[in-house]
């Protein structure tokens, strides 16, 4: 095992197991990495962040609920990805989001924007969320937009924008992303899917 991997694993748990809300066993954050509301992020087993990554977890200031950023088991998140949680954002075990991905649950509302505050700094009163299913794919530089949940075993191309929900073991690629093909368990096939975008 490499030196900085094992650097790296005792300064997780002496700086970063004390702030975040849970860091499992064999858990590893690179440097440089940007975390905010680290007592609400909560890793489990086995988890790599690599250098570079965002994890922010923010309150609405309209907010009855507690946000919370859920990272499972064997899950590996790549150089440059930024995840943005403003109420449920919930990576199931044995993920792969490779670099430069965007995962929010939220957005900016425009309503009046003529007025204060900024745009960027605007959060929404409602709840929403992201979760993304047991076994799956995230290509480079795709985005997860908010409301959006991804099956298990799904990949998602390189460079797509999910708007809406992909099923179970579904290859997804596009701006906005369809699925493409399927797999079926059951008898161990795919199948070539109808490009339409899929309905949540």
């Amino acid at each position: 095992m490499q030196v900085k991997t094992l650097w790296r694993r005792l300064v997780t748990q002496l700086l970063w197991r004390p702030r975040l809300g849970a860091v499992g066993f064999r858990s590893v954050l690179f440097a440089p990495v940007l975390v905010r509301g680290a007592s609400r992020i909560f890793l489990g087993d086995r988890v790599c962040i690599r250098d570079g990554a965002r994890l922010e977890v923010v309150n609405s200031p309209q907010a009855t609920w507690t946000p919370t950023l859920q990272i499972g088991s064997d899950v590996n998140i790549e150089q440059g990805v930024h995840i943005v949680c403003q109420c449920s954002i919930v990576i199931e075990d044995q993920v792969s989001i490779t670099p430069y991905c965007v995962i929010v649950d939220t957005n900016h509302p425009i309503d009046a924007p003529d007025r204060l505050p900024k745009i960027g700094d605007r959060l929404p009163g409602a709840p929403s969320h992201v979760r993304i299913g047991t076994g799956s794919f995230i290509g480079t530089h795709s985005v997860i937009l908010p409301g959006v949940t991804i099956g298990r075993g799904c990949v998602i191309g390189a460079g797509s924008v999910v708007t809406s929900d992909i099923p179970d073991f579904s290859i997804a690629v596009g701006a906005p992303a369809r699925v493409v093909r399927s797999f079926d368990p059951s008898n161990s096939t795919w199948r070539t899917a109808l490009s339409k975008e899929i309905k949540s």
